[in-house]
């Protein structure tokens, strides 16, 4: 069966969206990461948003949620790297899509000298809305963790490993 423009343009469409989705979802990390609250929070659908981050209160306010994220991760001593891998985005339609990815999440406390690294499951929900692609809803479930102490001298010693943290 031939393919016509149309198919063509309609596949083109749909590599489009996929890869502006992967820059929005690497653009919220990235800003998560260099502690840009402004940014974080424009990621997000304005309204109607739903942020369920294990661990955490349920969110349904994207500035509620970016108040909480400015108080635990933009103090001085926090570093934070979270790289996301094993992208899946499937449209949905043409204006929602869903995605799953893989996190690598490591933070740094300076303060009480720990460093605790987390592998984390995230379900999102896309729309787009005003022309361009929001996270409408993200869930994410830790699926395993090390949590380490750093001694005065330097030594290591492991408090938490493999388990997730309860729910």
């Amino acid at each position: 069966m031939p393919v016509t423009i149309e198919d063509l343009a309609a596949r083109l469409a749909a590599l489009e969206d996929k890869e502006a989705i992967r820059r929005l979802k690497s653009h919220y990390l990235r800003a998560c990461d260099l502690k840009q609250v402004d940014q974080v929070r424009d990621c997000f659908l304005p309204t109607g948003v739903r942020i369920a981050y294990q661990n955490f209160p349920e969110f349904s306010d994207r500035d509620a949620f970016v108040a909480i994220f400015e108080q635990m991760a933009c103090q001085g001593g926090v570093y934070d790297l979270h790289h996301a891998t094993n992208w899946e985005i499937d449209l949905v339609g043409p204006d929602e899509a869903h995605g799953l990815w893989s996190l690598n999440f490591r933070t740094i406390l300076t303060g009480p000298r720990q460093i605790v690294r987390l592998a984390v499951e995230y379900e999102d929900v896309y729309r787009r809305h005003a022309g361009r692609w929001w996270i409408a809803q993200s869930v994410s479930r830790v699926t395993s963790m090390v949590t380490e102490q750093i001694g005065e001298d330097g030594s290591v010693t492991v408090l938490a490993l493999a388990e997730p943290p309860a729910a």
